[in-house]
C-alpha cells in the first residue's frame, strides 16, 4: 500500500508538509508518515502547565514564515491561519531601566539608538530596499545570483562575525546590544564568521514583515498546511513510525524530513559507507533549555516599553551576550545566559484564561545537556522585571536532552537542524544538499538549505528536486 503513492514523505514538520504540498501541486500522489499521534514537529501547541494555558511546544515566533516566497503562494488564511503582530517585534532591556527596541519602522528604531541611529538606518535600509532582488538568492539553495553586485554588497557584510560588524558599525552600547541579541539567534559564537548574516536577515525581517505569532498557537500553522495538503489530495498518517526504509520498495520516491543522523539510521544499506560517514560527521549545534509559565499577570518589566513587544531579548550588553554564546559552544553552562522571551498572550487572548497570561523562554546550552536552566533564566527575567517569580502559577521545563526525546529531529536539543558554521552553512548536509546517492531518496529537513526556520523552503526545494529528477512533466529548476 505504501508504494501505491508517487512520493512518500517521512515527517510532518513544516518542511515535510511543504514537500508534500509541492508534490501534490504537481499532480502527483503523496502520503506523509508521522511517528507521533499529532503532526507538526516543533510547530505544535499544548497545555503544558495548567488547563486553558496554551503553550507553543518549540517554535513560536515566525518572521520567516511571512518572508517565505513559498508560503506566500499558499492560501493558508483560507484554513484559519491568522497572524498576530505585536506593537513591537522586539525589545531589549538594559540595566539602566531603559530598553532598545526593534520597531517595524527603520526610522523609529533609529530614533532610540541615539548617535548610532543614522548608521543603523543606512545598514538596514539598504537590505530592506534590496530585499526583493536578494530574496531568491538568500532563501534557497546556492546558485548564481541574478543581481551579483547587490549579492556581493550584502555578502561582504553577512560573511563577517556579528561581533566585528557590531563594533565596526556602531559606537555605543544600545545599538551593539540590539544587533547582538538578534544575531544570537544563529546559536553561533558571535565571534564566528556568518553570525552577522542572522542579525542582518532577522533584523530586516522585523522591518519588512514583523515578528508575528499565529493566533491560537503554532499548531495553527501546521493545521493550515495539513488542510491545504488534504485539499490537494494528499494523505497524512499519524502513529506511523518508519524504523527502516526497508518498509518501502526501492522504486519508491522518498522525501525525509529528518536530520542526517536519522537518515543514516533509517536508510540502511541504501546509502554507501562513504556518504553515511559524511552524514555521521554532520555537526549539530548547541541545544536549548526551554521554560514555559502560566502567569497570574503580565511580566512586570522595569522598562514599560517591553510590554509592547512580542519577543524580549535578555542579555544586557554585546559583551555579555558574546560570553553566553561562547560558553555553550565550548560546552560550558553560562552563569548569565542570553535569554529569549516570548509573551504571546499580551496580543492573543486565546492563549490563556481572562486576566491570565502565558510566557516562554529559552537559553542556549551545550548539545545534549541535562542542565535545568530555569533558575538562571528566571534570574535574568527578575533582573529586568522584578517581581516576575511572584506571578508564576506553574512552570514546565524541558532540558536539551528532553527536547530530543520529544522530537527526534531536535538532536541534543539543537533547534536549527545543525550548526550553521561556515563549513556546513551553504552545502548542507553535503554538497548533494537535498539529493543522496540513492536516486529515489531525498532529505527535506532544516539540515538542507536555506536552513532552520519555519518557512517550508527546505521541503519545497527538495520536492522540486525529486519532481525534476523523476517526472519530466514536472521538471523545473531547483
Amino acid at each position: 500500500m505504501r508504494d501505491k503513492y508517487d512520493v512518500a514523505v517521512i515527517g510532518s514538520g513544516p518542511n515535510g508538509l511543504a514537500a508534500a504540498i509541492t508534490v501534490a501541486q504537481a499532480g502527483r500522489s503523496v502520503v506523509v508518515f508521522e511517528a507521533q499521534d499529532a503532526i507538526g514537529g516543533g510547530a505544535r501547541s499544548e497545555e503544558l502547565t495548567l488547563p486553558g494555558f496554551f503553550h507553543d511546544t518549540c517554535s513560536s515566533v515566525y518572521p520567516m514564515a511571512l518572508m517565505s516566497p513559498f508560503f506566500r503562494t499558499l492560501p493558508l488564511e483560507k484554513y484559519g491561519l491568522e497572524w498576530v503582530h505585536p506593537i513591537l517585534p522586539l525589545a531589549h532591556p538594559l540595566d539602566d531601566g531603559t530598553a532598545v527596541v526593534l520597531d517595524r519602522s527603520i526610522e523609529k528604531t533609529a530614533e532610540n539608538l541615539g548617535a548610532d541611529g543614522k548608521r543603523y538606518d543606512e545598514l538596514m535600509s539598504a537590505i530592506v530596499e534590496d530585499w526583493p532582488k536578494l530574496e531568491g538568492f538568500l532563501l534557497g539553495p546556492p546558485r548564481l545570483p541574478q543581481h551579483p553586485l547587490l549579492a556581493a554588497k550584502f555578502g561582504l557584510r553577512a560573511v563577517r562575525s556579528a561581533s566585528h560588524l557590531a563594533r565596526s558599525t556602531f559606537r555605543y552600547e544600545r545599538a551593539r546590544a540590539l544587533f547582538a541579541g538578534i544575531a544570537a539567534h544563529s546559536i553561533l559564537p558571535l565571534e564566528k564568521m556568518l553570525s552577522a548574516a542572522f542579525g542582518l536577515v532577522l533584523g530586516a525581517a522585523g522591518h519588512l514583515v514583523g515578528w508575528p505569532f499565529a493566533r491560537g498557537g503554532a499548531e495553527k500553522v501546521t493545521d493550515a498546511l495539513a488542510a491545504h495538503l488534504r485539499a490537494l489530495g494528499g494523505e497524512i498518517r499519524t502513529n506511523a513510525r518508519i524504523e527502516s526504509l526497508d518498509e518501502f520498495s526501492r522504486e519508491q520516491i522518498i522525501l525525509c524530513d529528518v536530520t542526517p543522523r536519522q537518515l543514516a539510521k533509517v536508510a540502511g544499506d541504501r546509502l554507501p559507507d562513504g556518504f553515511r560517514k559524511k552524514l555521521e560527521k554532520f555537526r549539530y549545534g548547541p541545544g536549548v533549555c526551554k521554560v514555559d509559565w502560566a502567569l497570574n499577570g503580565p511580566i512586570p518589566w522595569k522598562a514599560e516599553v517591553c510590554a509592547q513587544a512580542g519577543t524580549v531579548h535578555l542579555g544586557g550588553t554585546l559583551e555579555e551576550i558574546e560570553a553566553s554564546e561562547r560558553d555553550c559552544w565550548e560546552r560550558r553552562i553560562a552563569e548569565k545566559p542570553f535569554v529569549l522571551v516570548a509573551q504571546p498572550s499580551l496580543f492573543d487572548s486565546t492563549r490563556a484564561p481572562a486576566g491570565k497570561h502565558v510566557g516562554w523562554a529559552y537559553c542556549h546550552v551545550p548539545n545534549g545537556s541535562n542542565a535545568d536552566m530555569s533558575q538562571a533564566i528566571e534570574n535574568q527575567i527578575e533582573r529586568f522585571a522584578p517581581g516576575f517569580r511572584a506571578r508564576v502559577l506553574k512552570r514546565s521545563v524541558r532540558v536539551a536532552s528532553g527536547l530530543e526525546a520529544y522530537n527526534a529531529n531536535l538532536v541534543g536539543g539543537d533547534i536549527t537542524g545543525g550548526a550553521a558554521e561556515l563549513r556546513q552553512f551553504f552545502l548542507r548536509p553535503t554538497w548533494r544538499m537535498y539529493r543522496t546517492p540513492a536516486k529515489r531518496l531525498y532529505i527535506c529537513s532544516a539540515s538542507t538549505p536555506p536552513g532552520g526556520g519555519v518557512h517550508g523552503l527546505c521541503g519545497h526545494f527538495a520536492a522540486r528536486a525529486a519532481l525534476s529528477d523523476h517526472f519530466e512533466s514536472s521538471r523545473t529548476s531547483s
